[in-house]
């Protein structure tokens, strides 16, 4: 599998592609560091205890207080009420699984996980794993031994998939710089009252080349010098290999206009999605679950009704998978295939899902066919849905249907700018947008006007228009 990352960076916004076999695969977006709470580890204080929910709230110095299940607790085997596990105004320290959204708080583990270059350490467990995407059986028999020498008590091991192919020294000098981290981090719990941030995960781009680079990525290509630079000062720190190529991209259309990524989004917030055979997927997204219906569309097949049906739904399976991860998709996922009357073809189906979603990194689980004849299954939910990054509801129709978001529509006009100023004849840019675009382009203190200036050169003027369109920006140039 060919491996490219693309990385690109507009009004404070860092852009991260990751490109697999020619097309999108997945797709980051982080606003600055510090927007960002998942990995964070807070020494926290237990303001509030709900018995009946099996729950705690967790003050942590944010806008709105963490949520704790009882599940969420470590070494808790035996069930047992919150109430008699934690106790209001207890410190406690805990890490973000995952983001505030909407009214709800961050929801905080006391499991915590420190994740390196090649391993993962947790802190108080007793556990060995592989990852999953290590598929070799003899690489994997390989790995577990090396992790069962790297293993000390009191701290549990995940071996990443970049630790495919690196010795015992590479593997042990991850280790210890874990354990160091932890044991900074409780030397900052024993110093500092609750609430406290202890840890912040790093920025987007040390994430990127942490968790998502390895030895198949061929290429990482970049928009920004500041980026080309952070990644070659900490190439050597995470033992990227000297092969994977760093390319400082300065063509005169946006990076990810040149390789097709903006349309490649732009469909990935669409319901229907074609298949290759002429066959669709359609995709509904609820707050309650996901649901994919599989339908022939224009593809008639050459043989029988039986073989048109197996081979779209096959298709439609592996489709299925990639969408799901595109589109950051968790939770319950339900999936109406084209029917089937043949045992062996559901199994077939079933199979070619299954293996299809093994090369995603987040955990899914397919339970097979319903009595109704859909196919039910659960994706973890470990990110933000990329409909919730890239669109808002809709305030012309009460929400029921989405536009793209501000911040978004601003982005790609940025893009636009920045492709028109390339070009050397053109000697300003005047741009007349909606207000709340206009907000972002222009930026606090005009920061992201000055620093569109600065690295254009040429001089840009952005008008608020109440009269135009959310999404619509009408940009115009002097030569």
């Amino acid at each position: 599998m060919l491996r490219k990352v693309v990385i690109s960076s507009f009004l404070n916004h860092v852009l991260v592609g990751i490109v697999e076999n020619g097309r999108l695969a997945e797709f980051f977006q982080e606003r600055d560091e510090t927007s960002r709470t998942v990995g964070n580890i807070y020494k926290g204080r237990i303001e509030n205890v709900l018995p009946g929910m099996g729950a705690a709230f967790v003050e942590l110095g944010l806008e709105r207080n963490g949520f704790l299940y009882v599940a969420d607790l470590k070494h808790e085997t035996i069930e047992r009420p919150i109430n008699e596990l934690v106790k209001k105004g207890q410190e406690i320290i805990v890490q973000v699984a995952k983001e505030p959204e909407g009214t709800k708080g961050a929801r905080v583990v006391t499991q915590i996980s420190l994740p390196g270059r090649f391993l993962v350490l947790m802190p108080d467990e007793d556990s060995l794993g592989v990852s999953r995407q290590i598929t070799d059986p003899d690489e994997r028999a390989r790995l577990r031994e090396l992790g069962a020498e790297l293993k000390l008590p009191g701290y549990g091991l995940i071996l990443r998939t970049a630790a495919a192919g690196h010795n015992f020294e590479e593997l042990a000098r991850d280790r210890d710089e874990l354990i160091q981290l932890w044991h900074d981090i409780l030397e900052q719990g024993r110093q500092q009252s609750a609430p406290a941030l202890l840890y912040h995960d790093h920025d987007l781009v040390y994430r990127i080349m942490r968790d998502v680079v390895t030895e198949d990525t061929e290429q990482i290509i970049v928009d920004q010098p500041w980026i080309y630079e952070r990644i070659v000062s900490i190439r050597d720190k995470l033992q990227i290999s000297r092969e994977t190529e760093i390319e400082l991209y300065q063509g005169e259309v946006a990076l990810f206009d040149q390789l097709g990524l903006t349309h490649d989004l732009e469909k990935a917030t669409k319901k229907r999605v074609w298949l290759n055979s002429g066959g669709y997927l359609v995709i509904d997204q609820t707050e309650a679950l996901v649901s994919i219906d599989v339908n022939t569309g224009k593809y008639t097949g050459s043989k029988d009704l039986a073989e048109t049906v197996l081979r779209t739904n096959k298709e439609a399976a592996v489709e299925i998978a990639k969408q799901l991860r595109l589109r950051n998709i968790g939770g319950i996922i339900i999936i109406d295939f084209i029917d089937m009357k043949n045992e062996a073809d559901r199994q077939q189906v079933l199979e070619t899902l299954t293996k299809a979603l093994a090369q995603d990194k987040t955990k899914s689980h397919v339970l097979g066919f319903t009595q109704l004849g859909l196919v039910e299954m659960t994706r973890k939910k470990a990110k933000t849905r990329l409909s919730q990054i890239l669109e808002t509801p809709c305030p012309h129709c009460g929400g029921n249907g989405r536009v793209w978001s501000r911040d978004a529509i601003a982005i790609n006009t940025a893009q636009r700018i920045y492709s028109l100023a390339r070009e050397p004849d053109v000697k300003s840019i005047q741009v007349k947008c909606h207000p709340s675009v206009a907000a972002v382009l222009i930026g606090q203190n005009k920061e992201n006007l000055k620093l569109m200036h600065h690295q254009t050169g040429k001089t840009i003027e952005i008008i608020s228009f109440d009269q135009c369109e959310l999404e619509h920006a009408e940009i115009s140039c002097k030569r």
